[in-house]
């Protein structure tokens, strides 16, 4: 089992920063990816980027691309978001996820969301 907490969220206004931070914990070794889903209100969850646990592989959606970078720091098991010139359409709850089962490259999804933390609030006021 793998536990995940976020934090970072706010309220910024339009064209400002936040970082995002997901702390992971339990059977980390196990892990081969992380990322970055939001979700408004009535809108199914929507992939923002992810990294690969053990090579320097990311994506973005092309809405992140550009502004979100994604990182992690393997030795105190975090993945972070940082997310420059936001927007008030990026006004959702973000949610850290973790897969244990590498389907980075079969093509169907960008995570399989084997593991999910609590979300976290962003708002960006205009």
């Amino acid at each position: 089992q793998v536990h995940l907490v976020e934090s970072g969220g706010g309220l910024v206004e339009a064209g400002g920063s936040l970082r995002l931070s997901c702390a992971a914990s339990g059977r980390t070794a196990s892990l081969y990816a992380m990322g970055w889903f939001r979700q408004t209100p009535g809108k199914d969850r929507e992939f923002v980027a992810r990294i690969r646990w053990s090579a320097d592989r990311t994506d973005y959606a092309a809405s992140a691309l550009g502004r979100f970078t994604i990182s992690r720091d393997n030795a105190k098991n975090m993945v972070y978001l940082q997310m420059n010139s936001l927007k008030p359409e990026d006004t959702a709850v973000y949610y850290c996820a973790a897969d244990d089962i590498d389907t980075w490259y079969d093509g169907t999804k960008p995570l399989n969301g084997d593991y999910w933390g609590q979300g976290t609030q962003v708002t960006v006021s205009s």
